[in-house]
């Protein structure tokens, strides 16, 4: 039986900005927030959704990566009683909750950071950060060095090779499974962290929480290092991600073709049982309304997103599309405040809005999305149809990025079998062990088969 995140749809809030609070930290009050962000949780159930990861959470000086107490949620949201009751709210609407662990650095408010500045060498907690060095200073004029994370000096990185900094982390993550209840953990940078710190990590929240999900931020590199038993139980799929963009800008769907198979084939993929973590936009990537050529193709993207192998997330507001492009080091465009009451009143694309809703529904119902094998059936530059089984059961995906029709003869993963549509209903004979599926411009079909 698969576990909850396996077959989990996510959804990504990123509170800060969806609440539009101040982009820094100055204020001594507690604001709260959370009422506007509990208001979007039966918003997320309709999507079909059953997971959310929100973060980051952690008191924090600007972007909230920069922890300044791992223990506070940060007070430009809401105060700790806000945030137990906004995850008592999403598990009674069976939503799991997952948040951001910001473990490989943290901001320069920390305590053990602010102690260095105070007591430089007799300080207890030189230890707790790599390259610590009172021979030099920092471009803040410190009067010592530290080793930052990609040499943004607002981010000390932590040492974790420290017994200390690995208990204090631990001890975190228990304080939040224990106040507050979360399903699971991202985990920021996941590609910098210490093997052996992510291996403590699976060992103790597996004794606090038999089914805690850990999912790691990785860009680059083999992702097979990362998910496995007894370490990681996901990572961010931005080989996917990549492909599913510029496979749609470029009217190419060998790239895609080729990553899945890469990654999934059942003969030598390289990810194969392995369920990645699957998106088309995040806080740190342009959203896709305004990444794609074609605006037609965020339905065949979407359509993808929900049916190729991964677990699929979508980013607060791209269900109705969303546009939003970095401007140069600022990430503010693509982390936008809404007003949940408002963008529903006046959506924007509703037509995506329920093409998702659809997504999200056939995703819950067909269980062969969640651990179907993956078969490809046909593959041309602007078109490609795969199964996914399970058992002898399954769906038929077809996608268009033409701009105009297509009729595809798409071969039967498996003859004898009737093939309904789980968007209009209708039915698809097999004939001669081709199924003759049309596509009107930038259209999906799904078909189940049992």
């Amino acid at each position: 039986m698969a576990k909850w995140f396996e077959e989990a749809v996510f959804y990504h809030m990123y509170p800060i900005g969806m609440t539009g609070a101040p982009r820094r930290n100055e204020q001594t009050e507690v604001t709260h927030r959370f009422p506007a962000l509990t208001e979007w949780l039966p918003h997320i159930a309709s999507l079909g959704c059953t997971a959310i990861y929100i973060g980051p959470l952690f008191e924090s000086t600007t972007h909230g990566y920069d922890t300044r107490d791992y223990k506070l949620v940060d007070r430009r949201l809401g105060d700790n009683e806000d945030f137990q009751n906004f995850v008592k709210e999403a598990h009674s609407l069976g939503l799991k909750v997952v948040v951001d662990g910001v473990f490989n650095h943290t901001g320069r408010e920390f305590f053990a950071f602010q102690d260095i500045q105070r007591n430089r060498e007799n300080s207890p907690y030189c230890c707790w950060y790599k390259g610590i060095n009172f021979g030099w200073n920092s471009p803040y004029n410190d009067g010592f060095g530290y080793e930052a994370w990609r040499n943004c000096f607002e981010l000390a990185n932590l040492n974790l090779w420290e017994p200390q900094v690995r208990n204090y982390l631990l001890h975190v993550i228990g304080f939040w499974i224990d106040e507050f209840d979360i399903d699971g953990i991202r985990l920021d940078c996941a590609d910098c962290l210490e093997f052996s710190f992510m291996e403590d990590m699976r060992r103790f929240t597996n004794e606090k929480k038999a089914d805690f999900w850990l999912m790691g931020e990785v860009i680059h590199g083999d992702y097979s290092r990362y998910v496995k038993p007894g370490m990681l139980d996901s990572v961010t799929n931005y080989e996917l991600h990549k492909g599913l963009y510029s496979g749609h800008n470029d009217h190419n769907y060998f790239e895609i073709a080729h990553t899945i198979r890469r990654e999934f084939d059942q003969n030598g993929g390289i990810y194969r049982g392995l369920k990645l973590y699957s998106f088309v936009d995040n806080h740190d990537v342009d959203r896709i309304a305004s990444k794609l050529n074609v605006p037609g193709h965020i339905y065949p993207v979407h359509t993808l997103l929900f049916t190729l192998p991964g677990i699929p997330s979508i980013y607060y507001g791209s269900e109705w599309g969303i546009p939003g492009r970095k401007e140069g080091g600022n990430d503010d465009p693509l982390r936008p405040a809404v007003d949940l009451k408002e963008a529903l009143l006046n959506v924007q694309d509703p037509k995506l809005l329920v093409w998702i809703k659809t997504l999200g529904r056939i995703h819950k119902e067909q269980p062969a999305l969640t651990d179907g094998s993956y078969q490809e059936l046909l593959l041309t530059n602007r078109q490609y149809a795969f199964a996914r089984i399970l058992d002898g059961q399954g769906v038929v995906v077809a996608v268009n990025n033409d701009d105009k029709e297509a009729d595809l003869s798409v071969r039967v993963p498996l003859g004898g079998r009737t093939y309904q549509s789980l968007i209009d209903g209708s039915e698809i004979r097999e004939e001669n062990g081709m199924l003759r599926i049309r596509l009107l411009p930038n259209e999906s079909q799904i078909l189940s088969f049992s």
